[in-house]
Order: C-alpha cells, then sequence, then structure tokens
C-alpha cells in the first residue's frame, strides 16, 4: 500500500509541475493572441483589451481597448474601420499615440485616417515587442511614439488599409499593441507598452474567445486522468490476486 501511495505521489507531482509550466507558458505569450481574416470575414470585427507595462511589471489602471472591423478586401489591401478607446483610470493618467500589430504575410505598404492618420512600417516599441510590422500614430516621426492620439476617457477613430505584394488567400494579425506615453501618477514611470488580448471576435455581437492556453490546459488533464487510471487498473488486479 506504501509504494501504490508514493507512486501515486509522483504522478501528482508531476502532473503539477507540468501544469505550472503550461500557466506560466500562456501567461508568458499573452501578448501573441492572433486572428486569423480572409472574404468569408467581411463584416467581422475583434475587440481587444490593453494592460500597460514598463520594465516586465503591469501597471496598475493603465488601460485601453481597441476595435477593427473588416470592412473589405480589395485584391492585394484588406481594409478596417478602427477605433481606439483610452480607458486609463485615477490617479494614473496617460495618452494612447499608437497602435499596431504584426501580419502574416508580410505587409508591404498601409495607409490611415482619422485620430491616428499616419502609418509607420517596421516601427519600434518597448519589449517584449521590440520590431513591430506596423503601427499606426497621430502624424509626426517615422517611429512609433509621438504626439497626439487619445487622453484618457477618450475614443479616437477612422480607417486603415493594409496592402501587400500580391493578394493573400488569408491574413494574420497578431501581437497588438498599443503605446502609452505623458504617463503621470505611476511613480517615475512616463511612457509604457500594452500588450493586447482578444476579447471578443464576430460579425454580430461578437462571440467570446477562449482564454489563451486554456484549450491545451484542459486537454493536459484529460491526458493525466487517462494516465493515472491506466496505473491504478494493474495494481487494483494485483491486489485482488493476493487478497485470493
Amino acid at each position: 500500500m506504501f509504494v501504490i501511495g508514493a507512486k501515486t505521489m509522483n504522478l501528482f507531482r508531476s502532473l503539477s509541475l507540468a501544469f505550472a509550466g503550461a500557466v506560466a507558458l500562456s501567461s508568458s505569450a499573452a501578448f501573441a493572441d492572433a486572428i486569423t481574416l480572409d472574404s468569408s470575414k467581411v463584416g467581422q470585427t475583434v475587440t481587444l483589451s490593453f494592460n500597460g507595462m514598463a520594465d516586465g511589471s503591469t501597471i496598475a489602471g493603465l488601460t485601453g481597448s481597441t476595435t477593427l472591423k473588416l470592412t473589405s478586401i480589395n485584391g492585394t489591401s484588406y481594409n478596417f474601420d478602427y477605433s481606439v478607446t483610452n480607458t486609463t483610470s485615477d490617479p494614473v493618467d496617460s495618452r494612447i499615440s499608437s497602435f499596431g500589430f504584426d501580419t502574416n504575410p508580410d505587409i508591404s505598404g498601409a495607409t490611415s485616417t482619422g485620430t491616428y492618420n499616419t502609418a509607420v512600417i517596421g516601427g519600434q516599441v518597448p519589449s517584449p515587442f521590440n520590431s513591430v510590422d506596423v503601427c499606426f500614430k497621430a502624424g509626426g516621426s517615422k517611429s512609433c511614439s509621438g504626439s497626439g492620439g487619445v487622453l484618457d476617457g477618450q475614443t479616437g477613430s477612422g480607417t486603415l488599409s493594409l496592402n501587400f505584394a500580391s493578394a493573400p488567400s488569408s491574413l494574420t494579425l497578431s501581437d497588438f499593441f498599443v503605446r502609452y506615453q505623458s504617463i503621470t501618477g505611476a511613480g517615475s514611470v512616463t511612457s509604457a507598452t500594452g500588450a493586447g488580448t482578444i476579447t471578443s471576435s464576430g460579425s454580430t455581437g461578437g462571440t467570446p474567445v477562449p482564454e489563451p492556453g486554456m484549450i491545451g490546459l484542459f486537454g493536459m488533464g484529460l491526458i493525466g486522468l487517462a494516465l493515472m487510471r491506466r496505473r491504478r487498473a494493474p495494481r487494483r488486479r494485483m491486489l485482488q490476486l493476493a487478497a485470493a
């Protein structure tokens, strides 16, 4: 009985370590949320939420959201409506100066109108993003930082077009971000980057998207239960034979 208990405990310990590793992995890769679009998704809207980070730490109260709606696909161009809302709350104040994402396939050009009327290809933002495929900002230099944007409680909107060297059969957007500047009320932090998490996606009101990694964690738990049942079956048979 002692041997069986010890081995079962080791199995539980292994499963616990694996579960903890999966949770850590899903947390570290949270900024990698992605969505794939094609001609069947025209009219679809995706909404993302953002939490500001600086030097690897999340800043409480520094938040925002973006919405992208695929309006049309014309040859080599994917066209969107966008809106950006700064939901930063007291005692923190901020300005969202730009937003952007990575594309697959690689983008060859972009244009935008409205609040963020300047498109920058291959810009730079702080870690964990570093080099990004495209960002949209309110004029200024060819970087993903600058003046303009939206302050606390404000929403900016407009249109944007993503252009490619040849017409892609589908388009994947990932590594969504916003850039926070003019930050006050957060100690010595004056600028930060927000990593985007997809909160809804759909053509009529939005369909909740599973939390990153949760499907994988659920599957791992099922595998663990199956292994435990397989290990227990022969031991139960041995105990029955010994008792006989």
